[in-house]
């Protein structure tokens, strides 16, 4: 998995994030959570639409570590915002300063860092979800609000698989043929995918392959196993062969898109490489990490920590849109971005900010009603807040997730995705 870098996140984030990201390393998947089928307590399952049915790519983002909303969409228009952040803030879109704001409306801006996303919004093709997170479950830790945002479902330690990996169980695939219909580029699988199938989690497709000379004895010995494990592998055996089939490095990206050499440029070029290459591919996941802002913040200016993570991630995102939403060679694809929880609104004494609740999601694609921030303003003056010091969830995380799976990925199965839950659709697709 990708871990955050040192330049992520002043200070590294809390103790429990760092803590947590060792944990991710050391230990996140195992061949038998690759080869997991539907768990024994699903319901009758319908299966999605056959593979020469119009569904959608899905492309999911973790933003890990609980990034601040309130900077990366800032509400200018509310009065209480500079208040609350005297030395954080972005400043006005009608400020002097070089490091002001860009509007979206009359009451969201983007920060200067956040501005590469402009091209998609005003396209229309880029939705945001402001005010949105997990509205039953208040927990702050990183652990628990990670594990169940990625389930699908709060408060719940029974339940193993992921929100993703659970369509893809109750989907028919879209190409039979295709040995990986998933790919996470993480070094374990994380639980949004787990349990999916013919899902591998993949750091560096690029590098994708087997530390042995011996491929050829691995397909014999695994061609007796146990069935699930022998699927398994064989499929990952397979998989080696198609990677090695895409030119990673050679890879020419369309309408002019350039990807940044870093983390999260890598990573959506080779999304996109393999999504052109036309294996088969479903799905795709990345994690971004270091959003766990305690000290420091940065939100504007040359060097700051959240102002270069903002960067990074917004440039990538921009240049995937550009090279495989854009022009005559467009695909079908929707990206979806989520985090943990949002940070809390006041800034806290070390110019950083806190763990808090409501946050922000993006949504892009061609089949999004872009060009506008969804979600019910709940207000940052203190009467409004959560517990007097954060904001208030207004739009569950798995209401916009559900939609994208029945508008866009023609899936059904709402209940089996996510459990116990039914969703208010807000009209984010088409």
């Amino acid at each position: 998995m990708h871990h955050p870098e040192p330049h992520h996140g002043a200070s590294g984030g809390c103790e429990e994030y760092r803590a947590l990201d060792r944990r991710r390393f050391i230990g996140m998947t195992s061949m038998s959570a690759m080869a997991a089928a539907l768990p024994s307590w699903f319901p009758e399952v319908r299966l999605a639409q056959s593979q020469d049915s119009a569904r959608d790519i899905v492309v999911s983002v973790f933003m890990r570590g609980g990034a601040d909303g309130l900077t990366l969409v800032a509400p200018y228009g509310d009065p209480t915002y500079y208040a609350v952040r005297p030395t954080i803030a972005v400043p006005r879109p009608d400020s002097t300063s070089p490091n002001r704001g860009t509007a979206l409306d009359d009451f969201f801006m983007l920060p200067p860092g956040m501005v590469a996303l402009l091209p998609a919004y005003r396209a229309g093709q880029l939705a945001i979800v402001h005010a949105a997170g997990q509205r039953y479950s208040t927990s702050r830790s990183h652990f628990e609000a990670e594990r169940y945002l990625e389930q699908g479902k709060p408060d719940d330690y029974s339940l193993e698989s992921g929100w993703l990996a659970r369509h893809l169980a109750s989907s028919r695939p879209l190409d039979p043929s295709a040995s990986m219909r998933a790919v996470s580029l993480t070094g374990g699988m994380p639980r949004t995918l787990q349990g999916g199938p013919k899902t591998l989690p993949v750091p560096n497709p690029a590098n994708f392959s087997l530390n042995t000379p011996h491929e050829l004895a691995l397909q014999r010995l695994f061609a007796s196993a146990w069935a699930p494990l022998r699927s398994a592998a064989l499929d990952g055996l397979a998989t080696i062969n198609v990677m090695r089939g895409l030119n990673f490095p050679g890879y020419q990206p369309a309408n002019g898109a350039r990807y940044d050499d870093n983390q999260m440029g890598n990573s959506m070029r080779a999304i996109a490489t393999m999504i052109r290459g036309e294996i088969g591919l479903e799905a795709a996941h990345v994690d971004y990490g270091g959003w766990d802002t305690h000290n420091q913040q940065g939100s504007v200016g040359n060097g700051g920590a959240m102002a270069t993570s903002m960067t990074e991630f917004s440039r990538a995102l921009a240049a995937f849109w550009q090279d495989i939403m854009q022009g005559p060679q467009a695909i079908r694809v929707t990206l979806v971005v989520a985090t943990e929880f949002g940070r809390n609104v006041r800034e806290n004494g070390s110019m950083g900010t806190d763990h808090g609740r409501a946050g922000v999601m993006f949504v892009m694609g061609p089949a999004v009603r872009g060009g506008r921030v969804f979600g019910d303003w709940p207000g940052i003056a203190r009467e409004q807040l959560e517990d007097g010091q954060d904001l208030r969830v207004t739009t569950d995380t798995r209401d916009i997730l559900a939609e994208l799976v029945q508008a866009r990925l023609n899936n059904p199965n709402q209940s089996l995705i996510f459990p116990n839950y039914v969703p208010r659709f807000r009209g984010v697709f088409l």
